[in-house]
């Protein structure tokens, strides 16, 4: 299997990397159309902040090719929220594929603080991804900016107020978390996508 990490301005590759090692897999790290096309799998990981991500992506032509991919797609993170429609992180316009936009937390209480950063559970998980798993399985999220809960939403956590943990849409996955370095639980939803 073809497994290729979408190449471009967004931090944390490696860990994906590290993590699809530790399941068997040598991925390719590339922003080469070619290659990215004959993948049979494809990551979109990263953190790093909007504006300038999409910047880079619309400058090396990768937006129109991650939007016209067939193969199974996984974003995480940075990923997801670039694959929505538009971010307030930035003011911009994203990749579209999910209608929904991307918005910032804002505290309601003292205690709520920004980032939202460790451990959190999802709810009612549905999708491919999630298959063998019970309800409040616990992941690890960074993150200021959120996807509200849409019509594509596979899975729920609540920090403030609930947002999509994960979405998806024909061949596109993505997680708000991260699967890298969600220990044995986010290894299994790692299995589970490279079984699709």
């Amino acid at each position: 299997m073809k497994v290729a990490i979408v190449k471009y301005n967004a931090g944390n590759i490696c860990s994906v990397v590290n993590a699809l090692h530790r399941v068997g897999v040598s991925p390719l790290v590339t922003d080469n159309p070619e290659e990215l096309l004959a993948a049979d799998k494809i990551l979109f990981p990263g953190q790093g902040e909007a504006k300038n991500t999409m910047a880079y992506l619309k400058e090396h032509k990768l937006d129109q090719l991650i939007r016209d991919l067939k193969q199974p797609v996984l974003g995480i993170c940075i990923g997801q929220q670039l694959m929505c429609r538009h971010s307030e992180e930035g003011d911009v316009d994203c990749l579209g594929i999910f209608d929904v936009d991307v918005l910032k937390f804002r505290p309601q209480r003292h205690e709520d603080k920004v980032p939202h950063m460790g451990w959190n559970t999802l709810k009612q998980p549905k999708d491919a991804l999630f298959k063998g798993f019970a309800e409040d399985e616990f992941v690890y999220f960074v993150h200021s900016f959120y996807v509200p809960v849409c019509e594509q939403t596979t899975a729920v956590t609540e920090y403030i107020q609930p947002f999509s943990a994960s979405l998806h849409k024909d061949n596109f996955y993505a997680t708000q978390f991260h699967p890298e370095k969600s220990g044995s639980v986010g290894e299994r939803i790692i299995r589970n996508f490279l079984d699709l």
